[in-house]
């Protein structure tokens, strides 16, 4: 074994370490920052190791891609809004798997007549998954820049066409392992495995991405593992099964959120935008409108008040006027907290990001469960852009696209003050029941324009 090859292996088990002590910090809010730039140094030592292979023998290439890369790449770091993760982080779940399919293919490309048959069915697991991830993630990121509609789009027999073609699929992979020359049917694979991220993608409604997101990452984590078996790199082994675990978790604590199954969100068709059925409670009922000045008053006398943050906050940019309003009131003496739905926004943790970039204070924030039976001990509650995780038609309304997902317990407050541009639905397409009862005020328009008038009447005397 030659320096060069020691050093490379000496890379990678430094970098491995650094993965597994990035995820350890990413466990908590206090220590996320740190685990974050231990895992980014961890792949900077990935790479410059990488570099080192012995089957490496130009770096033209390499250096023009890192180059294209870091034009690319650092733009996107500095200049998108963290309102616009969601759609960012979906687009590095695409590039993520096409990276990992033209590994795939180029390997193929190369090697097909030399490879064995646990080679081959690496090499096809990666292809398979990477395809999948690759279109599967440009579906969701259309889904939620609002490119694609957010509605399910379904057809009949979609489900029963995926299921063959997922066993199609299959059966090829298969087949390759015992006969790898075959080139025509691996690129069929290829083919399937593209056409299978848009058709599974399709039919999942915007309320149910934060789990599509927590899936392809999973997805992309795996490939990439089998890529480091087909090309026997310690590190993309560790790498991927770390990625793919941690996503598939995650995948499973979203779906426990929303007191759904994995069948449930794949081949449910939930989250579609329609306006039926209806919340029977809610229909033609009246509602309490209210202006920020009428919002202001019922907070001066508050002595506790719990802010809770949806996806209308994210669209509205309103994070930095909501901590600012939260300022006025612990100012005034007003203890103020945050409730955290998980499924609040369009990716896990989309809330908290949103508040930390406003740099609200970590202690400030609690999850569904802590916090949950503090609701009827509230004063004021305010609802900025959160829609069916407040809807008391989980509990109350059986039949209901959302009947017995967990809720934050909104309504059991003294006062509710929704902020909200008007009475539409949400992805669930149901009526709010929250929005008609007589402890809840409305107050329209704009979060980010509502919350800082809001703000300049709490300053008034």
């Amino acid at each position: 074994m030659n320096v060069r090859q020691i050093i490379y292996l000496a890379t990678l088990f430094a970098a491995s370490l650094l993965f597994l002590f990035g995820l350890l910090g990413l466990s908590h809010p206090r220590s996320a920052r740190r685990g974050m730039i231990m895992a980014a140094f961890g792949m900077l030592i990935a790479v410059l190791g990488t570099l080192l292979h012995q089957r490496i023998v130009s770096y033209e290439w390499i250096i023009g891609g890192l180059v294209v890369g870091t034009i690319i790449g650092i733009p996107m770091g500095l200049w998108i809004p963290m309102t616009k993760m969601p759609e960012r982080i979906a687009l590095s779940h695409a590039f993520g798997g096409l990276a990992v399919a033209l590994v795939g293919v180029a390997e193929y490309y190369n090697y097909h007549n030399e490879l064995s048959s646990f080679n081959m069915g690496a090499i096809g697991f990666e292809v398979l998954l990477g395809t999948v991830t690759f279109t599967g993630s440009l579906i969701a990121f259309g889904k939620l820049q609002g490119i694609l509609s957010g509605r399910p789009q379904t057809f009949r027999g979609q489900n029963l066409m995926n299921f063959i073609l997922l066993g199609v699929a299959l059966l090829i992979l298969i087949f390759l392992v015992v006969q790898p020359t075959q080139q025509a049917v691996f690129y069929a694979l290829t083919s399937i495995g593209l056409l299978l991220g848009v058709l599974l993608v399709l039919p999942i409604g915007g309320a149910d991405m934060p789990v599509v997101i927590c899936l392809l990452n999973s997805y992309a984590g795996l490939a990439a593992a089998a890529t480091g078996f087909a090309l026997n790199n310690p590190v993309l082994i560790v790498c991927g099964s770390l990625d793919g675990g941690s996503g598939f978790i995650l995948a499973l604590i979203m779906s426990k959120a929303m007191n759904r199954s994995f069948q449930n969100v794949i081949f449910g068709a939930f989250g579609a935008e329609v306006h039926e059925p209806k919340s029977a409670d809610a229909g033609g009922a009246p509602i309490r409108e209210g202006t920020p000045e009428d919002a202001a008053e019922l907070l001066k006398i508050a002595n506790s008040v719990i802010i809770v943050p949806g996806y209308g906050m994210a669209v509205a940019q309103a994070q930095h006027a909501a901590c600012d309003l939260a300022a006025i009131l612990e100012k005034n003496g007003t203890p103020v907290r945050y409730a955290i739905h998980p499924v609040a926004g369009r990716m896990p943790g989309h809330m908290n990001v949103l508040l930390a970039e406003a740099n609200v204070p970590y202690d400030q924030l609690f999850e569904l469960e802590a916090i949950n039976d503090d609701f009827p001990r509230t004063d004021v509650s305010i609802v900025v852009g959160a829609n069916d995780v407040v809807n008391p038609a989980a509990r109350n309304t059986p039949g209901s696209p959302i009947f017995g997902m967990p809720i934050l317990n909104v309504d059991q407050s003294k006062a509710v003050i929704v902020l909200k541009r008007s009475m539409n639905p949400g992805f669930a397409g149901i009526e709010n029941e929250l929005f008609v009862l007589p402890n809840t005020m409305m107050v329209f328009g704009d979060a980010k324009t509502t919350l800082t008038k809001i703000t300049a009447a709490m300053k008034q005397e």
